[in-house]
């Protein structure tokens, strides 16, 4: 009991010496993703519910989702390449500015066309945060604290998303009993949504503060990121298969969740609510786990074996009869299968020059984008039609062969070239012959 007593407190130790040399700008970094993150938690909840109490169906949420996605998917490469060219700063200021306008708009003027048209502004605003996150945590880390800054990035956001779930799941009807008007009226859901407007506003107050570290003109030329993509293609297809593939199997369920455990296992919204932000904390909680797992086992050790422990999770989850095992099965698969991925993150900024990081990390966006972009569209036809069981069987089959690109292009032992010399040496006559 003792050695697993001072094994425990040696881990908390390294955390806490990790935790203090984050930089001024990660910190200040960390401080709107918390603000932020709560803003948005109350958004995914909610603005599905505040489409549909409009009278619209399924099939335009998908629409929707996958606006949004498309914009960033098309955007992503032009949006990397202005990080590169103009600097981090003022790239998560825009980014999250355009955010708070898309979601204002959308409350003060309901309407498909409007919705479309705030999705894809939303797309691109996500998109010019997305690909901006990567390279500005690699800019203000070092080697040995920066897994933790990645993985705690991470779950500050979806640990702060706990709080804006919980708080999401009980605001309309907080604000429908002020207004005397039904807690699933769309004027509730619109209420709901407007109070994250002033959560994004304070979000955005610590990026002003942020120092900025530019690179040397020398390393900014217009050709630098597209020269070293050139060179090291066959790397990169590597490294973003994976995501590629997940992103596809992630577009057919995780936007349709709140969704489906409405009409699915008939639940109200502040139980919904409720397991989002449970869901959230937890997932939060196992991203600042990751970090000492990864230095322990490998970061791509760690990928491969929380992502395949997941997949039975993710059968429980869509499949088990009872809302109780459907839901821990959520938290579990929630945890496990997102704990690994800002640490992947990591291995792969790692990989990267300076100057072309903007670019390969709107390469990565792209990848994660373009299921979300097709398979909301995919999934919603499917569940007017069939219901949500060939959504999650498209999805299993997605994951479990993406973590075997995860472990056949990293983990997998590779035959080493043996040399002329080598095999010379190896092979030698037995001595009999040599007389």
């Amino acid at each position: 009991m003792l050695p697993l007593t001072h094994r425990f407190e040696d881990v908390v130790r390294l955390y806490a010496t990790r935790l203090r040399a984050f930089s001024l700008n990660a910190r200040l970094y960390l401080l709107s993703v918390v603000l932020s993150g709560a803003a948005m938690g109350v958004f995914r909840l909610l603005f599905n519910f505040y489409v549909l109490s409009l009278g619209y169906d399924e099939a335009l949420l998908g629409t929707l989702i996958a606006l949004s996605s498309l914009t960033a998917l098309l955007s992503a490469l032009p949006m990397g390449y202005l990080v590169d060219r103009l600097g981090h700063k003022p790239a998560l200021l825009l980014g999250s500015g355009l955010s708070g306008v898309a979601v204002l708009i959308m409350v003060l003027f309901p309407s498909a066309g409007v919705f479309l048209i705030m999705n894809a502004l939303l797309g691109l605003a996500q998109s010019l945060s997305g690909v901006t996150m990567g390279p500005f945590l690699m800019e203000n880390s070092r080697e040995q604290e920066r897994t933790y800054l990645f993985s705690f990035a991470s779950g500050l956001q979806t640990a702060s998303a706990f709080v804006g779930n919980w708080i999401g799941g009980y605001l309309p009807t907080w604000l429908g009993a002020l207004r005397g008007v039904s807690p699933t009226s769309a004027q509730a859901y619109a209420l709901a949504l407007a109070t994250i407007v002033a959560g994004g506003v304070l979000g955005i107050l610590p990026l002003f503060f942020l120092q900025p570290v530019r690179l040397a003109a020398g390393q900014r030329s217009l050709f630098t990121p597209f020269a070293y993509l050139y060179r090291h293609w066959g790397t990169m297809g590597k490294l973003i298969l994976p995501t590629f593939l997940t992103s596809i199997g992630a577009g057919l369920i995780m936007p349709f969740m709140n969704v489906f455990y409405r009409q699915v296992h008939h639940q109200p919204d502040p139980v919904i609510g409720t397991l989002f932000a449970w869901g959230s904390l937890a997932m939060g909680l196992g991203l600042l786990v990751a970090p000492p797992l990864a230095d322990r086992w490998g970061k791509v050790q760690l990928v491969v074996v929380t992502q395949a422990l997941s997949i039975p999770f993710l059968f429980l989850m869509g499949f088990a009869p009872w809302f109780e095992v459907s839901a821990a099965a959520y938290y579990i698969r929630l945890t496990l299968m997102n704990m690994g991925l800002p640490v992947y993150q990591a291995f792969v900024m790692e990989r990267v020059e300076p100057q072309a990081r903007g670019t390969v990390a709107s390469l990565v966006s792209m990848a994660n984008n373009f299921g979300w972009a097709f398979s909301p569209t995919v999934s919603g036809w499917i569940q007017v039609h069939y219901g949500f069981g060939p959504a999650f069987i498209g999805t299993l089959m997605l994951y479990s062969l993406a973590v075997f690109c995860y472990w056949y292009y990293f983990w997998r032992p590779q035959p080493q070239p043996v040399s002329r010399a080598r095999t010379a040496a190896t092979f030698q006559p037995p001595a009999h012959l040599n007389k």
